[in-house]
């Protein structure tokens, strides 16, 4: 019992930890000016085509990818990944409003970079945790279980979706977009990976990395 007990506290300060580190990376990556991630362009191209806020066209995407996860796995839908979502955007917010990238003496492309890392690592450690799971993440994390493919591959093809679907209907793309897609996307895993050998972290969200 207090080995659970020690186990789930442990769960609940990776998953802060991630939600943290990412929301601080988001901060950073909206203050360089550089382009979106590829959901912000995606919500951005709908809100060229139809009456919605940011904020609605991503907690859509959110309910897109709950039901898919729900169908595909047959299991009633969660709803965790729509607290971080909460979470994170709450957080956010409250670091634009501190100007929190503005005490970083440093160019916007350094501030970019920073954002990508700290996006990348943030994730990787909400994923490990298995508690909050981004809705996006919990269907790439399917798309592993059932088909086998790596999860930066899974995670790329999702984003890629998004990307397409938003430049077309006219959401931005900037070299951020690009930096964010490659980077991002692709080091999630070899992050999981690193957390696992270097600091015993284990993973509760993608078992299959933590034997890779």
């Amino acid at each position: 019992m207090r080995n659970r007990l020690t186990d789930s506290w442990g769960r609940l300060l990776i998953y802060l930890g991630g939600c943290l580190a990412f929301s601080t990376g988001a901060a950073f990556f909206i203050h360089s000016d550089l382009g979106t991630d590829p959901l912000d362009v995606f919500a951005l191209g709908l809100q060229e085509q139809l009456p919605v806020t940011i904020g609605i066209a991503q907690a859509t995407v959110a309910a897109v990818c709950i039901a898919i996860w729900s169908l595909w796995n047959r299991r009633r839908p969660v709803v965790s990944p729509f607290f971080t979502f909460l979470f994170c955007g709450s957080l956010i917010d409250l670091l634009r409003w501190l100007n929190a990238a503005g005490y970083v003496p440093v160019p916007n492309v350094a501030i970019m970079l920073l954002g990508t890392v700290l996006c990348t690592y943030g994730s990787a450690l909400i994923i490990m945790s298995g508690v909050g799971i981004r809705a996006m993440d919990l269907v790439a994390i399917t798309m592993v279980q059932r088909w086998r493919w790596p999860f930066w591959a899974a995670k790329l093809s999702l984003e890629m979706v998004l990307l397409v679907s938003g430049y077309v209907m006219g959401g931005p793309v900037g070299v951020g977009t690009v930096c964010f897609l490659i980077f991002v996307d692709i080091l999630i895993q070899p992050c999981m990976w690193l957390n696992r050998r270097l600091f015993a972290l284990p993973n509760h969200g993608l078992p299959s990395v933590q034997s890779a």
